[in-house]
């Protein structure tokens, strides 16, 4: 379902640091399946599968992205050796206003990838990421990714991988795929995480459980 001729054929822009964006990478007409069987997200943030429902449609679609055609590819457009190095992904389903700060990713991260799984367009003009030449300006932007349903998003993470985007409130469906410096990060991340989970699924309010 995942369209590898085109991430194969995308070019890396190297301004201000390595990423590609590549839109519609997910088949529209499997991202609709997969959509169907999004798992129930219980709140904000970032969620690891763990202790979510990762099954049909949406499990094929995560295993294509660990598997190895994917990182061979990934390797190949950033001339980096991935092999063993660790993977976690987790899940979005919904933003809050005081998401998307500016960032650059934690040190231990080595490659991030992005696939938003919204709707086929976005029609706010918020919760937009820019990719930027700073850490303070939202407006000083080289690229803006419309997190519409199927858009994927890779970059190298750097000490300048400057990103964020403007505050933005509600459903906003997201998976985030890391290659990591080892396992420890894995063990740490996915617990921290976890355990942010499980708060959320007891203090959120309905609305905040898709």
């Amino acid at each position: 379902m995942l369209k590898l001729d085109m991430l194969r054929s995308t070019p890396l822009e190297h301004d201000p640091f390595e990423y590609l964006i590549v839109k519609n990478f997910v088949d529209q007409q499997r991202l609709k399946e997969v959509l169907a069987d999004y798992p129930v997200v219980p709140g904000p943030g970032s969620h690891p599968p763990a202790g979510l429902k990762i099954s049909g449609h949406f499990k094929d679609l995560i295993d294509e992205l660990l598997g190895s055609s994917f990182r061979s590819i990934v390797e190949e457009k950033f001339d980096i050796d991935l092999a063993g190095r660790p993977t976690m992904y987790t899940v979005r389903g919904f933003c809050r206003t005081r998401d998307g700060q500016i960032h650059t990713d934690s040190k231990t991260k080595i490659i991030t990838v992005l696939l938003y799984m919204n709707d086929d367009s976005w029609e706010s003009s918020t919760g937009r990421l820019r990719l930027l030449r700073n850490d303070s300006d939202l407006e000083n932007y080289v690229a803006e990714v419309e997190p519409s349903g199927g858009t994927l998003l890779i970059f190298k993470r750097s000490d300048n991988s400057w990103h964020g985007h403007h505050p933005f409130e509600g459903k906003r469906r997201a998976i985030q795929l890391n290659w990591v410096t080892d396992q420890s990060v894995v063990d740490r991340e996915q617990s921290r995480h976890g355990f942010s989970s499980k708060i959320k699924r007891l203090f959120q309010p309905s609305n905040w459980i898709q």
